[in-house]
């Protein structure tokens, strides 16, 4: 076990069964850390196993070969899953539900009392700034505010690791860049470790620590750059030379780690 790692995948490799036969490699070989505490973003194109990593980490799925290991121990043990939120690219709320028992929901599987829930739901929603809608529903929120209720559910249980899938890829870039300061703000409340996937460059230099890009399927780690810029980095003109040089990486059969 390495507690300097909150995540861990060490030569990790991954196939699916195709429906009419054969199998599907979605990963190869895949090894990175994501260190305790650290934001790590996972970019590349669709069909290079982004999302199945992710999948990996929650204990949703297991490698075919290799380790994945969350806290310093295998998926396959015994992890402590009520340390680890996941929020999804889709917010997933229960349109029958107002906001603070949508984010209450995550809490639901234990034995906490109804009154502690509740409790516990209202600050996660005045920790996103969304106090005043706690007892609204999702049809009279707008799409930035549902993705905050979504944010709160994921944050509600108090995890040391957050696991991301594009949660803001379908909201506008204002809306965007309001959550992505939110999110950086509640890490540094918090220290959780994120690990996060993402498509676009920008948000990837905006929020992580480091970068690791993938390439197309089968998925392999091409590149992983450490990004050692102070935040906030919106704004910031060194910014846009990291994106530039990102997205010119992305083409760049390179594999070793750098410091940019």
């Amino acid at each position: 076990m390495n507690p300097t790692f909150a995540i861990s995948f060490a030569g990790v490799s991954k196939r699916f069964a195709r429906p009419g036969g054969g199998t599907l490699d979605a990963l190869d070989r895949v090894s990175f850390d994501v260190p305790t505490g650290e934001v790590v973003a996972i970019l590349g194109p669709s069909g290079s196993g982004k999302t199945t990593l992710l999948n990996l980490a929650a204990g949703l799925a297991a490698p075919d070969q290799g380790r994945a290991e969350v806290m310093g121990r295998d998926t396959a043990d015994a992890v402590d899953w009520s340390r680890v939120g996941y929020m999804f690219q889709d917010d997933r709320l229960l349109p029958w539900r107002v906001a603070s028992r949508n984010v209450a929901l995550a809490l639901e599987a234990g034995d906490m009392p109804a009154p502690e829930r509740r409790a516990r739901a209202l600050a996660g929603l005045e920790l996103v700034g969304l106090a005043d809608f706690a007892d609204s529903y999702p049809h009279q929120l707008s799409g930035g505010m549902r993705s905050r209720v979504a944010l709160a559910r994921s944050l509600v249980g108090e995890p040391e690791i957050l696991l991301m899938d594009e949660p803001f890829s379908r909201l506008d870039a204002q809306t965007r860049s309001v959550l992505h300061a939110e999110l950086l703000r509640i890490h540094a409340l918090r220290r959780m470790s994120i690990l996060f996937v993402t498509h676009d460059v920008e948000e990837a230099v905006i929020l992580a620590d480091r970068v690791v890009t993938m390439s197309p399927r089968p998925g392999r780690v091409r590149r992983q750059v450490r990004i050692d810029l102070p935040q906030p980095r919106l704004d910031n003109p060194e910014t846009l030379e990291l994106v530039a040089a990102l997205r010119s990486g992305l083409a760049d059969p390179a594999t070793e780690e750098e410091s940019l």
